[in-house]
């Protein structure tokens, strides 16, 4: 898929001081590649949803076909293996064929589309409960769901029910995508595409029914699908976004960490026509940023087309800002594709399949909407295969961009002293900080050694002193009690301050 834009990113030379390869697409290869006016996706090989939505059921329709003769020749070659297995033995009843099984379940599933749609607009033939039978109350108080959060907490519930209040077949319209929301819980094994089936079906059915009621109003018809589609994907976020069937999750890390090994590329390899020293142009740059990266934290896909949306426009102003003229289709793009290396928004593969899988379809075909999220696919493809060559470098340049031995020089500006001095300093700095990054290394290769060293002598240690204790194995030898007279006449008694011992003397008498 991502081959179609890639081959919309034609380059064209631009006129400025020394000649620099520019970001150049025609208009026209946005387009639906069956001409038929609307924009194409890559999701859908360069098809509008319809195109693609007729191509997809043509190619499921010639499988359902195989499928039928598969089995049918299966059928017929086990009944021949049984007849000749079974020669002269009485007739068997036969069995319920397997392919007449097989058939009644497509039948049943291609009919079970149309069948879940003829109730819209019509009353109901069952009795209706005690509850809903005032017209008042058959929105505000419908029967639990089983979503996670009561219904009466439940936000977009409650202001999906407070919108249909307004509309005559509104309970109806409620019943309908209530019902439709639960059974899809019982899906969560299919694929993606099949899930994406089962929701664009329910779209068209509902949209056809609507598009009769109000008479051909498609502002009318429009406004009710973007509060179906509210309704509807904020209770199946958590089942469809980013489903484990699908590598989803894998091109998110793929994209991401291919834009983190691309924050060497600067404006003037993308030839961006914007001058992020004029305070305005910065502040349309962050904004753009923000609002890209926030296209993560909504749910509904309408609602991340607006942050799209939005974000282009501040790259709009961003150059208006700049060039002091009305921005061409060639200064978006590149200002897109700059925009989205600053940003690296997270799940950004998983946000636009979210977005082409599970969107009104009627907003990717044609409208502000279509055109800025055609342009952020066609940014995204351009980012997955870029090279030297559409950044003017060499292949060797690119190579060691990319690998982080080198990076490009950053340009001086001769019209501001200040600038140019600024620009001075952070290259010292980024020299310098090369410099301390060289010497952490070895300091820490120095440490290590150390570290090594310490381990070496501790162990030296402990074998020597256990060398020594065998071979000085100690000896305890047992020592006899000390006696009253070998106390008294011991060397160790303090006699320094006694007095002097009695004489004997001589009695008289």
């Amino acid at each position: 898929c991502g081959s179609f834009y890639h081959s919309v990113l034609s380059f064209s030379w631009m006129s400025h001081r020394s000649e620099r390869r520019g970001i150049h697409v025609d208009q026209s290869e946005l387009l639906c590649t069956k001409g038929c006016g609307f924009y194409g996706n890559t999701a859908w090989q360069g098809l509008c949803s319809k195109c693609w939505r007729e191509e997809y059921q043509q190619t499921r329709h010639k499988q359902i076909q195989e499928d039928h003769a598969l089995a049918e020749r299966l059928q017929k070659e086990e009944e021949a293996a049984y007849a000749n297995n079974h020669q002269g033995a009485a007739q068997p009843q036969p069995a319920i064929a397997p392919f007449s099984k097989f058939e009644e379940r497509k039948t049943k599933e291609k009919s079970r589309k149309v069948n879940t749609m003829t109730k819209f607009f019509t009353p109901s033939t069952k009795t209706p409960p005690k509850k809903e039978s005032i017209p008042g109350e058959a929105l505000s108080t419908p029967s639990p769901s089983v979503s996670r959060k009561p219904l009466e907490t439940d936000r977009t519930t409650r202001e999906f029910i407070d919108f249909l209040k307004t509309l005559k077949p509104g309970r109806e319209i409620f019943k309908q995508c209530r019902a439709f929301t639960e059974s899809m819980a019982y899906k969560r094994d299919l694929g993606a595409d099949e899930l994406s089936e089962c929701v664009q079906d329910f779209y068209q059915n509902l949209s056809d029914r609507l598009h009769t009621h109000f008479k051909g109003s498609s502002e009318r018809v429009e406004s009710v699908m973007d509060e179906v589609e509210r309704y509807m994907m904020t209770r199946l976020y958590e089942e469809v976004f980013c489903p484990e069937t699908t590598d989803d999750e894998k091109k998110d890390l793929a994209i991401q960490k291919r834009i983190r090994a691309l924050h060497w590329v600067t404006i003037e390899m993308l030839c961006v026509p914007v001058d992020e020293e004029i305070p305005e142009v910065s502040d349309n740059v962050v904004k753009a940023i923000t609002d890209v990266i926030e296209m993560d934290s909504k749910r509904v896909p309408r609602d991340k087309l607006t942050c799209i949306t939005r974000c282009s426009k501040h790259i709009f102003n961003a150059i208006n800002t700049t060039k002091k003229e009305a921005a061409s289709a060639d200064d978006f793009l590149p200002t897109l594709i700059y925009i989205v290396l600053k940003a690296n928004p997270p799940r950004l593969q998983s946000n636009i399949q979210y977005i082409t899988r599970f969107c009104n379809p009627s907003r990717l075909m044609s409208g502000e909407d279509g055109y800025y999220f055609t342009n952020l696919c066609c940014a995204v493809a351009f980012i997955e295969k870029l090279d030297g060559q559409s950044l003017n470098l060499s292949v060797e340049e690119f190579e060691l961009y990319m690998s982080g031995q080198a990076s490009p020089q950053r340009p001086q500006a001769a019209t501001s002293p200040t600038c140019s001095a600024a620009f001075s300093q952070m290259n010292e700095s980024l020299d310098l900080l090369t410099g301390l990054g060289v010497r952490q290394e070895r300091v820490m290769e120095g440490a290590r050694r150390l570290e090594s060293d310490l381990i070496d002598w501790r162990d030296g240690v402990e074998h020597k002193v256990q060398d020594v204790m065998e071979r000085f194995p100690l000896e305890m030898h047992p020592t006899t009690p000390p006696t009253a007279s070998s106390a008294i006449d011991a060397d160790n008694v303090e006699n320094d301050h006694l007095p002097s011992p009695l004489q004997p003397q001589l009695f008289a008498g």
